[in-house]
């Protein structure tokens, strides 16, 4: 097979990824005066927000204000497509409040792209990269070859995994190469920055169900509206006023807890098919904050709408990679979910990751 690369682009910077991360560090550069190439698999996803719809919250809300005052951008991008702003834990002291914002993901998709076309320091290519390209005496970056045989240069890389580097989906015993649903997994990088010295590892996270709002009765259910007073992420004074939306409060009860209980045995992880054993500490599955903490009958649960225009409400605190028969059979035992239809199952993800000691404090790869 002929490796020979059939084109040639030059840069200052690539950004490989076009995620929360690809898009400041492309931002950053741009503004820096570099000629900067963005590379992402699919241009309609730009700035997607994978699992949440929501920017903020405990410990994060103060990242994004410092994100903000270093010239970023998720602040500003969070501040003009909130469905709703509310400032978490206000019975306590003003050391743990935090601010968070319910966005809408299409909206927020939609304008981080707009942000992005409008810096001219910016090149946007659709493409998938499979293989770095670096000086085979000194180790040198030189640039990177996409799946069509182009070879981009540049001075300098950052790459910014997400979920996509050798991801794999899970759904109960069912499984499939994916950096999220209905998109595909990244390969080969990886296994070049091996080759380069790296060491990598193993990570999985989850998403829980969307669901079909039409389907639900909320008439029941404790509502949570924005707060009146309004607060925003960034600094500058554009601040647009836009009509918020409720998210809706219900809760785990024994009934949900037995059925985890009986189909536990059916999760990938438990049946040893998963490779990753780390997930998020503060993000537990529905069956972790089961069988953890077996004195607790009840687990709160925040039914969140993902947008103005779309029916999909997001099940938050209910990630979950058990079969789908069981996540159905789960949800319609909770309060004014009786009926659900699920538009989206959850599911999990596993992919790969490099341990942060392998960089230096600048975030400069050590091996390269």
């Amino acid at each position: 097979m002929n490796t020979t690369p059939t084109y040639t682009e030059h840069a200052d910077v690539i950004v490989i990824g076009a995620g929360h991360g690809g898009i400041e560090a492309a931002m950053a550069a741009a503004k820096l005066g570099c000629n900067t190439l963005l590379l992402t698999m699919n241009l309609d996803t730009i700035g997607q927000m994978s699992c949440n719809p929501a920017i903020g919250g405990p410990a994060k809300s103060q990242l994004v204000r410092e994100v903000d005052a270093l010239g970023g951008v998720m602040g500003i991008c969070a501040d003009a497509t909130y469905l709703q702003m509310k400032t978490l834990n206000v019975s306590k002291g003003p050391a743990v409040r935090a601010l968070r914002a319910q966005s809408d993901k299409a909206e927020y998709r939609t304008f981080c792209r707009k942000l992005v076309e409008s810096e001219p320091n910016i090149r946007l290519r659709q493409t998938s990269v499979i293989r770095l390209h670096t000086n085979p005496v000194t180790k040198a970056f030189v640039g990177v070859e996409d799946n069509l045989g182009i070879l981009y240069n540049a001075k300098a890389l950052v790459i910014t995994t997400g979920t996509f580097m050798n991801g794999r989906l899970w759904v109960g015993e069912k499984s499939m190469g994916g950096g999220r649903p209905g998109e595909s997994a990244s390969t080969g990088i990886t296994a070049d920055l091996i080759n380069l010295g790296f060491t990598t590892g193993r990570l999985k996270t989850g998403t829980p169900p969307r669901l079909d709002r039409r389907t639900l009765d909320l008439e029941g259910l404790e509502v949570h509206p924005g707060d009146d007073t309004l607060r925003f992420f960034s600094f500058l004074p554009d601040r647009p006023i836009r009509e918020q939306m409720p998210c809706y409060l219900t809760r785990t009860n024994p009934s949900t807890h037995k059925i985890i209980n009986d189909n536990i045995h059916r999760s990938p992880m438990m049946m040893g098919l998963m490779e990753a054993d780390l997930g998020p500490r503060y993000c537990p599955s529905i069956e972790d904050k089961v069988t953890r903490f077996e004195d607790k009958d009840s687990h709160h649960l925040f039914i969140e709408p993902e947008g103005r225009d779309t029916y999909e409400m997001y099940l938050q605190g209910f990630s979950t990679c058990l079969p789908y028969e069981v996540q159905v059979e789960m949800i319609r035992t909770l309060p004014g979910l009786e009926h659900a239809e699920i538009l989206r199952p959850a599911c999990a993800v596993e992919y790969d990751y490099f341990p942060s000691y392998q960089l230096y404090p600048s975030l400069m790869a050590k091996n390269v």
